[in-house]
């Protein structure tokens, strides 16, 4: 499997990159829902058109990162699934949405993945337990309130891009998602009693942010594979990853 990108994700997929020789995983680009530069949606693009050319010559499969997030359905009230048809209202759910069609009209084998809120190790300062890591030890912890995030971890990530291509799965837009959106001061909380830090919490007035996608997809093509999930997922996922920024 060739992986491209450098960072986090990406880092982490290397680890299966001897397996699965039929795919491209396109672990680079856009990151971050608060990117708005037209030049660096372009970018990404103008990738996915050498990535698709070169799976269409070679007989490979494509395997996009998209979001799960707010940012392409917006608040839902209901469990949203894959099929169904979507409007995201911010820049960066414009682009990944885009760039999900533009790999299902390109003619090559392609499979996107619709990923939540990635947590684990050897993040980037400003990804979401890191950066609360970073304020709790500085005392005072900003929060928007009625905000939630679904996190998945990226063991639970590559576990699935793993069985995914290993059952020969292509075609599909699937989550890959706990279903499960917590509050972010439930996170923050998390975070400040593993630390033993007495940070205050700064909350700011903002519109419901919630989304709930459903992971039925995922669950029906890897029926026999651990998923995200469960009674205390987000406990185990701060237990796993709060010591490794903390310290």
């Amino acid at each position: 499997m060739l992986v491209i990108g450098r960072g986090f994700i990406a880092s982490h997929l290397s680890t299966i990159a001897d397996r699965h020789p039929h795919a491209v995983v396109v672990a680079a680009g856009v990151s971050s829902v608060r990117v708005t530069d037209p030049a660096e949606f372009a970018r990404e693009r103008a990738l996915m058109v050498e990535v698709t050319q070169r799976c269409l010559r070679e007989n490979l499969t494509a395997v996009v990162l998209s979001t799960a997030s707010h940012a392409m359905y917006g608040s839902t009230d209901h469990i949203v699934k894959e099929r169904e048809p979507v409007s995201p209202s911010s820049p960066y759910g414009c682009h990944k949405l885009e760039l999900e069609r533009q790999v299902a009209d390109s003619g090559a084998n392609w499979l996107v993945l619709r990923l939540a809120h990635v947590v684990g190790a050897r993040q980037r300062p400003h990804q979401l337990l890191p950066a609360f890591v970073e304020q709790v030890r500085s005392g005072t912890v900003r929060l928007y309130r009625d905000t939630y995030r679904d996190l998945v971890d990226v063991r639970d990530v590559v576990s699935t891009v793993d069985g995914l291509l290993a059952a020969g799965v292509h075609g599909e837009v699937v989550h890959v998602a706990s279903g499960t959106p917590v509050p972010v001061t439930a996170i923050a909380a998390g975070v400040r009693a593993r630390m033993g830090l007495p940070a205050r919490f700064e909350l700011v007035d903002a519109p419901l942010v919630r989304t709930t996608v459903s992971t039925a997809r995922l669950r029906a093509l890897l029926p026999t594979v651990v998923l995200p999930g469960g009674a205390g997922h987000l406990d185990r996922l701060l237990d796993r990853y709060v010591a490794d920024y903390a310290g």
